[in-house]
């Protein structure tokens, strides 16, 4: 959704949010001074402020990460992730350019960019065709198939390595809310969680997204567009892949009827990443993806940043329950996480 339309002001005033989103703009090169355009805020994210934007010429969208993100605890993260968002993107497009959205610009002095508007008529959200209840396993399979090609083609690159040495970021944005803060709640976890903020931190693999959820995944006519990349980073590429099957999980408790699809699009996803892991033996990954998985799980709702569709407290307490069994109980198959799982909702 977004709100209506609002003339973007010819001259800038200080503090003025639409004037600077103006002149950053002529800055990029793409509004001329003086040319009329129309700037429409789009809802859906945490961690920016994002715009449609309307000229003569067509429509685009601009990004600009906030320093403090919109969720109901005290969650801050630098704002230069912005920029890394724009390498991980052209970075990304070089291996895989359908994946990717094409950048239109960017300007350092704004902290924002710009890139093409994909129209929802043509670019469906996963993340809705999964409420739908249309669990399309050949979808997850080429999520799967684009992700693990990109790992593999940044794999042991020392020139992405030094470009994207985000550990800092990486930790404000997704280790610290996700992990830490769980176990601030979960005292009885918290060396275990702590365990894989550890071993996550310190394995470099390849080049990460960090947000592969299907909220920031497009369906169109060439495949899954991959979005929002504000946490790239050269680190474990078994974050991605965990990450991104946690949501297939949780999906099986927003719309019940469909949770069987979810858990055949987690065996396709798992299955097919596993098969293009070639920068290091599959069996390795997969282990850290099925120790980390759990506690992402927990994360989602006793972290900063629980998922908004899980309201019922008996549906929490499932998470909770299966994710806490395996935080005590580590197992070394995503097959594993999956089973425990498929039993709880069975429940």
């Amino acid at each position: 959704m977004q709100s209506e339309p609002t003339e973007v002001p010819p001259r800038r005033h200080h503090g003025d949010p639409e004037a600077e989103l103006r002149a950053a703009l002529v800055r990029m090169g793409l509004l001329r001074a003086g040319e009329a355009a129309s700037a429409a805020a789009l809802s859906g994210g945490v961690s920016s402020d994002i715009w449609r934007v309307e000229t003569a010429r067509g429509a685009f969208c601009v990004k600009r990460a906030l320093p403090k993100l919109k969720v109901r605890d005290d969650w801050r993260a630098p704002v230069e992730r912005n920029a890394y968002e724009v390498a991980w993107i052209e970075a990304a497009a070089a291996i895989v350019p359908d994946a990717v959205p094409k950048v239109l610009g960017r300007d350092r002095k704004g902290g924002l960019f710009a890139m093409e508007y994909l129209d929802p008529a043509r670019y469906r959200l996963w993340k809705d065709e999964l409420h739908a209840g249309n669990a399309n396993v050949e979808v997850a399979r080429e999520v799967a198939i684009r992700l693990a090609n990109i790992h593999a083609a940044t794999a042991g690159r020392e020139d992405i390595a030094m470009r994207f040495a985000t550990d800092a970021i990486f930790h404000a944005i997704r280790l610290e809310p996700y992990l830490e803060a769980t176990a601030r709640r979960h005292q009885d976890r918290a060396a275990a969680l702590a365990d894989l903020v550890a071993v996550t931190a310190n394995t470099k693999r390849a080049l990460v997204h960090g947000d592969v959820s299907p909220k920031n995944i497009l369906i169109g006519r060439r495949g899954p567009v991959f979005l929002d990349a504000e946490c790239a980073w050269y680190g474990d590429p078994a974050f991605d892949v965990a990450f991104c099957l946690n949501h297939l999980l949780l999906k099986c408790l927003w719309t019940k009827r469909a949770a069987a699809g979810f858990l055949a699009c987690f065996d396709a996803l798992a299955e097919t990443y596993l098969s293009g892991v070639t920068w290091e033996p599959p069996a390795e990954l997969e282990r850290r993806a099925a120790r980390l998985l759990p506690g992402l799980f927990l994360g989602r709702v006793d972290g900063k940043s629980p998922v908004e569709y899980l309201t019922d407290e008996r549906d929490k307490d499932r998470v909770r329950k299966a994710a806490r069994a395996l935080l005590g109980a580590p197992v070394s198959r995503l097959a594993e996480v999956r089973a425990a799982w498929a039993v709880e909702i069975d429940t």
